[in-house]
């Protein structure tokens, strides 16, 4: 689907529903006098880095409470406040641009809120030029995704070219055709049903900061978050080298509104490392007696407060240490935006302000529930995961198995099916799906039954034994929708998985046998059909996404009016994603997308037809595909993926996700599946499970460059079937060696890869697994049996 939607809170019910009075009254930014302690002298002041591409966020540990994290000494001091009888000192670093606000306990304790920033305006970089000198019209109508070549040419992609070569998303001249739609960002909390939009300068439907600050919004506007990972929006406009306009603005957090998005608003001048003017704003302006502005001491109160709130939302995500912060906050961050999308944190929304995509017609789509589900397992979130399930299985799913939403998808049923196991397995939780039992075998015995009907074809049809359906919730918009009821390899392949895992549960001993032999019979049947399908006409043999055609995908989308291979972006991300077919076809289907058009920049594209103007990526689903290719160790084309997806997938700063991302500076539409992909991608090239094999691959996809800065890479309670593991890698250079350390909290599985992608232009020269000798696989790699209970395994290699 290219499609969305939006919140209802469990806890107001409809009879709240009248206090969902919308007011349109225009509201006008209030300025407040600066009190002496908001105004302080800095002795240093770092010029505003105006050349700097990219500038990733602080690597201070945003709520450590640990005495002494930073030293407060020649800080400015603002304010003091009071939380719960302990008074806090206010301080913040206005020596830098990104100087991080502290707040200090009379016996030392800290509470850190980091800032970052990235530029959201494109300054193409001399060393790697735009669209890496490439000409768009020959990127757009090439079949071959000529970026991905470009950027894998010598092995692992740079992550600063990748980043520089297109402009970001949102970028594009205000005014110009396509330019951005207004929104930026958007602010809100758990409780509420709805979000609230903010806009270029800093502002909301409620409040226009820009009253008191006449400063235009600057074409070099940079944007972030205050924090970290966590929504407290940051936007900077620079006016010199060292001046410039900080707005920093979050949703009030103790608010009890359903609807109504109340909002903390900090806005200040900042010229030579001093503030200059503030203003700082709640919600609305001033209405002379009837609502005063608030002071310093409850803007910061609230700001402490807020920290603290989002600490308890998200403080389960399994720990991550990365070289780049940016990277940890930027993975945090999507958890945090997916509550403020879900109404009252749980119920599914697929975009956050637009009607389109926060309609309740987009409320079931069966995305938003596997895309959520997948992380918030990954992330070690099972509480969050039991909601999303309870949530799901009480009000979209009926009895038969059918979803509450327009148009089902066949391969969704399946990967329904198997992250259901996954949870199980992952948290012992058999009571929730006990609960759901009932609907749950519907589920499966549906995939049955389009089964059934597929073997009373004739043999001599393409499509006889396998499972015919949409692959696409909009083919049910579609004039003729039984023109994409068809047999896509996708819909058996997924239908295999699915059955496979949840018959591996004891709670449906009964059903097992049956279904893992329909699965058994269904996956011969798909690799028989697949191998037949296969164009070898074509230069390379060309792998089509269901039996029976001789057409490539642009092809017949050219040709067919309509065309039964459109959306295949869906029909090879979720062919390869279950993980199912033998390594030689999974590989032809992965070479298929990238040398007939199904990839741009190395993700998955969204498959139009050629356009010499842009060549798009697909933000959502696109995961499947990144799961794909790191199964196959195809570890360069996975890097690339993660890099182009979290640069030109989402807004610089902002973070925001787009369903749909171009390569021209377009801004997209928000979707939350879309936001969901970077968390898993990362935590899969950390730590990924084999699907069915009793193997754990460690640090499989770990960029080269990333090891060779030294710094400690490292993910800590990393859920897995066998129970929590903690994996670490460093390259220690001052003695060349790259040290890893695996500890398993309660079991471990029969083998593990430890992968040492060591950085360009070293060697391994020798290899100890907890100081025995080891050998190094072809593929950089160290293959180890985990019989007898092993809870800790320690590899060294030493460089050469």
């Amino acid at each position: 689907m290219q499609t969305t939607s939006r919140r209802l809170s469990w806890g107001w019910g409809v009879s709240l529903f009248f206090l969902a009075q919308l007011c349109n009254c225009a509201h006008e930014a209030v300025e407040l006098p600066m009190t002496d302690t908001l105004v302080v002298q800095s002795d240093q002041w770092l010029p505003f880095r105006s050349t700097l591409y990219l500038n990733s966020s602080s690597s201070i540990n945003e709520t450590e409470t640990t005495p002494g994290d930073i030293p407060v000494q020649g800080l400015a001091k603002l304010t003091q406040i009071q939380v719960d009888g302990v008074t806090w000192t206010v301080h913040e670093d206005l020596s830098q641009r990104d100087g991080p606000i502290v707040f200090v306990s009379p016996d030392g304790k800290q509470e850190v809120f980091p800032k970052n920033s990235e530029a959201s305006f494109f300054k193409e970089n001399p060393k790697y030029p735009r669209n890496a000198g490439l000409k768009m019209s020959d990127i757009g109508m090439a079949l071959k995704d000529l970026l991905a070549d470009n950027l894998l040419k010598d092995g692992e992609p740079i992550e600063e070219k990748v980043a520089a070569i297109i402009p970001p998303l949102g970028s594009l001249r205000p005014g110009a055709a396509g330019a951005p739609a207004s929104w930026t960002h958007f602010i809100g909390n758990v409780q509420a049903n709805d979000n609230a939009p903010v806009f270029g300068y800093g502002s909301t439907k409620q409040y226009h900061p820009i009253q008191k600050f006449p400063v235009k919004s600057s074409s070099t506007r940079w944007e972030g978050y205050v924090g970290g990972w966590m929504p407290a929006v940051r936007k900077i406009h620079p006016v010199s080298n060292t001046e410039f306009t900080e707005l920093i603005l979050f949703g009030d957090v103790d608010a009890k509104d359903p609807f109504i998005i109340q909002s903390w608003h900090r806005t200040a001048s900042m010229k030579n490392g001093k503030i200059t003017q503030v203003v700082y704003a709640h919600t609305y302006p001033e209405f002379g007696p009837y609502r005063k502005g608030p002071s310093p001491e409850e803007f910061y109160t609230a700001l402490f407060r807020f920290g603290r709130y989002w600490n308890k939302h998200v403080g389960d995500v399994s720990a991550l240490t990365l070289p780049d912060q940016s990277w940890v906050d930027f993975t945090k961050h999507a958890f945090a935006k997916e509550l403020m999308v879900r109404a009252g944190g749980i119920y599914p929304k697929y975009g956050a302000i637009d009607r389109d995509y926060y309609g309740s017609e987009y409320d079931g789509f069966q995305d938003i529930f596997t895309s959520s589900l997948a992380a918030n397992l990954d992330w070690g979130r099972f509480k969050m995961a039991h909601d999303v399930i309870e949530n799901y299985f009480e009000m979209f799913v009926s009895d038969s198995g059918d979803v509450n939403m327009r148009g089902p998808e066949v391969a969704q049923f399946g990967m329904t099916l198997s992250l259901l196991a996954k949870y199980a397995k992952y948290t012992g939780d058999i009571a929730l799906l006990e609960k759901y039992k009932k609907k749950i075998v519907a589920t499966a015995q549906g995939l049955v039954e389009l089964q059934n009907e597929a073997l009373k074809l004739p043999t001599t049809n393409p499509g006889h034994g396998l499972i015919h359906g949409w692959s696409e919730s909009d083919a049910c918009l579609k004039g003729d929708p039984d023109v994409y009821w068809k047999p896509y390899f996708a819909n058996s392949a997924f239908s295999v998985r699915g059955l496979r895992d949840i018959s591996s549960l004891s709670l449906f001993k009964s059903e097992s046998t049956e279904w893992l032999r329909r699965a058994d019979q269904l996956l011969n049947r798909t690799v028989a059909s697949m191998k037949q399908s296969i164009l070898t006409d074509r230069k390379p043999a060309y792998l089509p996404p269901l039996p029976g055609t001789k057409k490539t995908v642009r092809e017949s989308m050219a040709t067919d009016k309509p065309s039964s291979q459109d959306w295949p972006h869906r029909l090879y991300a979720e062919l390869v994603h279950a993980a199912v077919l033998p390594a030689d076809l999974a590989n032809h289907a992965l070479d298929t997308m990238r040398e007939y058009g199904v990839t741009s920049l190395g993700v998955t594209a969204n498959v139009g037809g050629p356009n010499p103007y842009t060549r798009d990526l697909l933000g959502f689903i696109s995961y499947g595909h990144a799961y794909g290719l790191i199964l196959q160790d195809r570890v360069d084309e996975y890097i690339l993926f993660m890099y182009s997806h979290r640069y030109h997938v989402h807004s610089r700063g902002a973070w925001k996700a787009a369903e749909v991302s171009g390569l021209n500076g377009d801004p997209g539409t928000f979707c939350i599946p879309a936001q969901m992909t970077i968390p898993n991608v990362v935590r899969w090239a950390l730590v990924l499970e084999h699907p069915d094999d009793d193997m754990i691959y460690l640090g499989r996809a770990v960029p080269r460059a990333w090891l060779d800065t030294g710094k400690l890479i490292s993910i800590k309670q990393a859920p897995t079937r066998w129970g929590a593991v903690n994996y670490s890698i460093r390259l220690d250079k001052s003695t060349n060696t790259v040290k890893v350390k695996v500890q398993f909290a309660k079991g471990a599985p029969k083998d593990a890869e430890v992968k040492l992608r060591v950085p360009k232009g070293k060697k391994i020269q020798s290899i100890t697994v907890d100081g025995q000798p080891a050998q190094l696989q072809p593929n950089e790699s160290v293959l180890l049996g985990l019989a007898g209970g092993i809870k800790e395994i320690n590899v060294e290699a030493k460089l050469g």
